[in-house]
Formats: C-alpha cells, structure tokens, sequence
C-alpha cells in the first residue's frame, strides 16, 4: 500500500484516523499498533513475521543492556548490544544481500558444483522497507547503553514504534531517542493536525505531479533506449530526468510521512532540505536523506573513531562509511561503486578540494556540484553494468549517435515546461515567496491551494497507470 494511491487516501487513512481518534488516549498506541500491522501486511503479510522476531528480539536486548547497566556489569551489557547488532545485520544481510553474493560467487567453479537450489543461489524477495526498521531497532539498543534513551518497559508500545505506519516502509529513518517520549505521551492539537495535512499534500503533489511525470521521461524515452541510439545530449536529459525524479518521489514520500505523522501527533525530523542548491557534495550530503547520513554518523563514522584518527585512518573511514552507503542501498556492484564514487569526492573534499572551492565564485560551486550529483546519479540508476559504461560513455561523448537528434528536441519541447517546474521546486524560491505574503492572503489561499493539490492530484491518480515508488526496492 503506498501513500500516492487512491485507496489510500480515501479509505485506509480516513479508517486509520477515525479509529485512532475515536480510542481513548490510553488505547491510541494499541489501535496505532494494528492499523500498523494491516498497513504492512496489505502487501506482504508474510514478513510481519520478520518484524515481530526484529521487535521481540531489539525489545529483550534493550531491556537486558538496562538490566546489565544498573547492576554495573558492563561486558554483559556490551554483549547484548552485540548479540542485537549481529541479529539486525543478519537479518539484513540474508534477506537482501544473500542472492546478490550467492550469484556473485556462483560465477567460481567450487560454488557452482554446490548443490544449492537455484545454481548457487536461493531466491529470497526483498521485504518492504526491511532497509529502514532494522537500522531503527538496532540504533535503539546501542542507545540505552549509550544512555540517550531510556529502556521501554511497554513491548505494545516498541511495536508501535517499530511498525509505525507514516516512515515504515521509506523513512525516514527514525532513532528511537529522538521518538520514544513521543511514543508514550503526544499532543494532538488542530494546530498540528491541520500542518500535517498541509506536508502531507505538498508532499504528494510532489510525487505524483512531478516525480511521476519526469520518471516518465526517463523510463520510457531513455532508461530502455538502446545505447547506441543515444545522442550526448539526450543522454544527460534523461539522467537529468532521473535526478529529479528520484528527489521528488523520496522527499515527497518523506514529506507524506512527516505529515501523517503530525496528524497522528507525531514530530519527525525533516529528511531532506533542498539538496540541489548545495555549493558543494559536502553540503549536498548535509540536505540529501538526512536520516541516513545522520543515523551512519552517529553509529559507524563515529565509533570508528571519526575525524579524531590519523589522516590514513580518517581516509579508510570515510571511504568505509561510503561503501556501507552504498550497498544499503541494494545489492548491486552499482550501488558500491555509487558510495565509493562519493567517497573519494568527499575525501577529496575534505582534504583540499573544499579550500579551493572556497575561492571560486557561488555559481561556480554550485555547477561543480550538480555535474557531480547528476553524474552520481547515473552510477545510481542504471545497475546493468553492460548498459552503464556505454551510458556514461555517450554523456561525455564518446560512442552514441553524436549530439543530439530529433528525439532529443521532441521530449526538450513536451518535458521543458515541466522540467522549469521541476526545477524552480527543488529551491526555496516558492517557500520564500509564500513567507512573503501576509498573515490574511496565506489564510485565505492555503485551503484553496490546499484542496486543488488534492482534487488535482487525485484526478492524476485516477487516470493515471504509471505511479512508481523508487524507494520501495531500498
């Protein structure tokens, strides 16, 4: 079930808020624990296995690590949090990545003459959203022994937090210290329900009006294209296509999440902050999926020791950092190359690229930048090996058709008005215009406003067969 759906929107979360807003207070978290389930469940009720073995287990370490630290025994509680992590990334690791090695492997004679079903490899489909709740239960444990968050006593009201329905599937990444008081005592005021609603439709006209429309350019005219009809330019239009895309469609989806959320008494943090205005890859990665960058900081960048290490160890950090990056993204050679391709840019950075650009002029910075991103993205997108190199080969120029072609001016006519679009929304230029406004016009155009973006987004959804969620394979 995603967010952008008709069913959604007009039968699941009416039900969900009638439900919830119909239950005492002390009863919100229990009827929020089931509705998250069914939520879950709809697609895949298979794995709500998996998340309740993911919940039992993170749920009975951290109560073990408080047991251990109050009686002072250390080790033991260090032992748990261990025995948490191994479970988490075992988890991890056999649902989304065993096919991905088993194949790899399987090219090596002593793999392929193991009688593994499959020919080496045993198909396991990916759990949705498998990728963001086992990095919430894991980060949950670490913080009780760190001290950030206190030990929940209640399992009804963990589940709640692990199954929480708004950023289950596609984040943002939530920790649990920066939840856990939420979860057990919010505040529902009109005030805040009434902002959710307003996130929440600006997020989906996001995702549907402008993600959905330029993935349409990218997957039709380009993705599937032969390479050897591309043409340099077309080349760079296409990815540019992806680029917005992608920011669209996963910060609108995080948008949603943040509004539903809100009405449901909720505050999560924003996930993204206009990345493409960034001077630098550095700041891009400071705006772009702010909970990941955030949650690999603060649970491997600096336990490995940070920046406060020699400049070799710092290098092997970052480029480690990056790596882990990557592949939680998905199993492909792709998404590694993608994080490390990042983080030789960021060390490069880091070291003395980042002075140098400190003199260059901010339009300068910001071109830098985005030739980077879009060329990332790339990387990013396309995980056939076979179809990348040539793809990025005709992006620079080298094999293709040449230039350009008549295809290439034909989507540049149909896409440039929605690509304009595209692009003055992923700056703050509306933001500030709107804050410009006064207290009466803003009061007087938000319903408006407000009620169009749905009406006209619903119509998108109705007639609409291509609705695409790219963050659902992460």
């Amino acid at each position: 079930m995603v967010f952008s759906s008709v069913f959604f929107l007009f039968t699941y979360l009416p039900i969900v808020l009638l439900a919830y807003y119909l239950a005492p207070l002390r009863w919100r978290n229990l009827v929020l624990l089931v509705l998250n389930l069914v939520f879950y469940g709809w697609g895949e009720p298979v794995y709500i296995v998996i998340m309740f073995a993911s919940t039992a287990i993170d749920y009975t370490h951290g109560l073990l690590v408080d047991k251990c630290k109050k009686k002072g025994n250390d080790r033991g509680a260090r032992g748990a949090v261990c025995s948490s992590v191994v479970f988490n990334l075992a988890l991890l690791f056999f649902f989304k990545y065993w096919n991905f090695i088993a194949g790899s492997l399987g090219v090596l004679p002593i793999i392929q003459a193991l009688p593994l079903p499959g020919g080496g490899s045993i198909p396991f489909t990916l759990p949705i959203g498998i990728s963001f709740y086992t990095f919430q239960t894991m980060s949950y444990t670490i913080d009780v022994y760190r001290g950030d968050a206190r030990a929940q006593k209640s399992i009804l009201n963990f589940g709640t937090f692990v199954t929480l329905f708004p950023q289950l599937i596609a984040g943002p990444i939530i920790k649990y210290k920066d939840l856990g008081e939420q979860i057990d005592r919010r505040d529902h005021t009109a005030e805040r329900f009434a902002a959710g609603v307003q996130v929440f439709v600006v997020g989906m006209a996001k995702k549907v009006l402008l993600a959905n429309n330029l993935g349409m350019l990218w997957d039709d005219a380009y993705k599937a294209l032969p390479t050897a009809e591309l043409t340099t330019l077309g080349a760079w239009l296409g990815i540019l296509a992806f680029s917005f895309q992608l920011y669209f469609d996963f910060s609108g989806y995080s948008d949603m999440a943040v509004g539903l959320g809100r009405m449901l008494g909720f505050e999560f943090a924003k996930n993204f902050d206009y990345p493409y205005i960034s001077r630098s890859l550095t700041e891009f990665w400071r705006r772009w999926h702010i909970s990941l960058g955030s949650w690999f900081r603060e649970y491997l960048y600096i336990p490995l020791g940070g920046n406060r290490v020699s400049r070799p160890r710092l290098l092997l950090n970052l480029l480690l950092v990056w790596a882990a990056t990557g592949i939680w993204h998905g199993a492909s050679w792709n998404f590694l190359l993608w994080g490390l391709y990042y983080g030789v840019l960021l060390v490069a950075e880091k070291f003395f690229l980042g002075a140098l650009l400190e003199r260059c002029p901010r339009w300068l910075r910001h071109l830098y930048a985005l030739f980077f991103i879009v060329v990332g993205w790339a990387l990013f997108a396309i995980e056939d090996f076979s179809h990348l190199g040539p793809y990025l080969a005709a992006m620079f120029g080298f094999g293709g058709k040449g230039l350009t072609d008549g295809m290439f001016f034909y989507y540049l006519r149909s896409y440039f008005p929605m690509l304009a679009v595209a692009a003055v929304a992923s700056t703050p230029l509306a933001k500030q215009l709107w804050d410009r406004l006064g207290e009466k016009p803003r009061m007087v155009l938000l319903p408006l406003l407000l009620l169009t973006g749905l009406l006209v987004c619903t119509c998108y959804l109705v007639d609409a067969t291509y609705n695409p969620f790219l963050y659902f394979r992460f």
